[in-house]
């Protein structure tokens, strides 16, 4: 028996923000699924976080209150050295069964390196994977050649997504919010006002705990 979907959206979250609030909901409509919200301890591909993984899941959390069909989930942050997808879409896979659709989520320009994760055939085998992209947007021109041919091959539908366990591409062209973490955390910094840029409950943690008052403030 085919279970619920399951999406994949993971992230720094440093803080979580309204943009990656609003595509966990649009995530959730259009597959008609459960979003786990993922926090990275030790994402390999970029600068690692201001904020503790403690605080980063705490505002996370927060974040989420309240929404419908989307939660923070730890189980990242409760392995030890650097945070591979794979190991995450092994360890859902194995909790769901075999045939409960399960979705790694995306973003287009994070799939044109998709060919250099770790082992990232087997997460083909495991998962589908949904690219988020911008309305518009030309994003896949910048995809090697043999990385758009191997998303045409396996191209489905938003609908095969939801009946297959996994091993088909396709894309969803999510609301474009011109809001990031270095924003905020710019804000922050500069003793500005970051409010209706994240959850208020977000925001007062930061200021509870005197977050990025004092920090880099890189992407």
């Amino acid at each position: 028996m085919i279970g619920v979907l399951t999406a994949i959206f993971g992230g720094t979250f440093d803080p979580v923000h309204i943009g990656h609030l609003r595509v966990a909901v649009e995530i959730s409509e259009a597959l008609d699924a459960d979003v786990r919200m993922l926090p990275a301890p030790v994402p390999p591909h970029r600068p690692q976080p201001l904020a503790t993984a403690e605080q980063r899941l705490a505002m996370l959390g927060l974040g989420v209150h309240g929404c419908a069909r989307l939660y923070a989930d730890d189980r990242e942050l409760r392995r030890a050295g650097p945070s591979y997808s794979v190991d995450t879409v092994v360890e859902l896979r194995g909790e769901l069964g075999p045939e409960t659709p399960l979705v790694l989520c995306i973003g287009a320009d994070a799939f044109a390196g998709f060919a250099t994760w770790h082992r990232y055939e087997y997460i083909l085998e495991l998962a589908h994977i949904l690219i988020l992209t911008r309305p518009g947007s030309v994003d896949r021109v910048a995809w090697p050649e043999a990385l758009r041919a191997e998303a045409v091959r396996r191209r489905g539908g938003l609908a095969e997504l939801r009946e297959q366990a996994a091993g088909r591409i396709a894309e969803l062209a999510v609301t474009p919010l011109a809001i990031s973490a270095t924003a905020v955390r710019t804000l922050v910094a500069a003793g500005r006002n970051p409010r209706f840029l994240l959850p208020e409950t977000v925001a007062a943690y930061i200021e509870q705990n005197g977050l990025y008052r004092s920090g880099s403030v890189r992407d």
